[in-house]
């Protein structure tokens, strides 16, 4: 079985970036590497992949946030408040997952509270190019079962995760190893509901007020 799972593990070249693309259009599993950590993706508009990654996580209804290759793209799927606006045009591409108000547009089941999307353009070649080849938008949870440590390397996802997916791309050790932060400005008062590369000061700075 380790021997299937590291066969699994191909180095994240153009080739095998469409060969994970042409799987995720099939309803398929994969993993591959982001600027923060390494991701587990499916195509979010496809429900049965999508039930499959909180299966192959341990997840309950934890929301799934959606990586999208651009601003346009995240603008498709959710409203932009001028706060999000300001936000997206600093920060991306770059650690920050924003939570907005979703568009019916929309996949329409992330888990979690369906009037909600969390979105992000990932700073990453390969997450880049592989998420425009599947269309735009990619579920972009962590790749690790659910309360564990998500992995910042190819072999640290096999360890979790390997014989449940079906195609593992190796973009090498994540540079920044830490989650995205994650800003819900779904209210009035923005709040941090994880704090990561991006402080809460420096998001308080630029709203020019105080987050929670």
């Amino acid at each position: 079985m380790i021997t299937k799972m590291v066969n699994m593990v191909v180095v994240a070249d153009n080739h095998q970036i469409k060969t994970a693309a042409k799987i995720v259009k099939n309803g398929g599993l994969i993993i591959y590497p982001t600027e923060t950590v390494y991701g587990l993706g499916c195509d979010p508009y496809n429900l049965e992949a999508v039930k499959k990654v909180f299966k192959v996580k341990g997840r309950t209804n934890k929301p799934l946030p959606i990586l999208v290759s651009n601003l346009k793209k995240a603008m498709e799927i959710s409203y932009f408040t001028d706060e999000a606006l300001k936000l997206a045009k600093k920060f991306w591409p770059g650690p920050l997952t924003l939570i907005l108000k979703r568009k019916n547009s929309a996949p329409s089941f992330l888990g979690g509270d369906p009037k909600l999307i969390g979105v992000r353009v990932p700073n990453h070649p390969v997450t880049l190019k592989l998420v425009k080849l599947c269309g735009g938008f990619l579920v972009g949870t962590s790749a690790n079962l659910s309360g564990k440590k998500p992995p910042i390397t190819a072999y640290e996802a096999v360890e979790q995760l390997g014989s449940k997916v079906d195609l593992i791309l190796d973009g090498g050790k994540t540079s920044i190893g830490l989650s995205s932060t994650v800003l819900d400005l779904s209210t009035k008062k923005p709040k941090i509901l994880r704090e990561g590369p991006i402080t809460k000061e420096e998001i308080s700075s630029l709203l020019g007020k105080q987050v929670l």
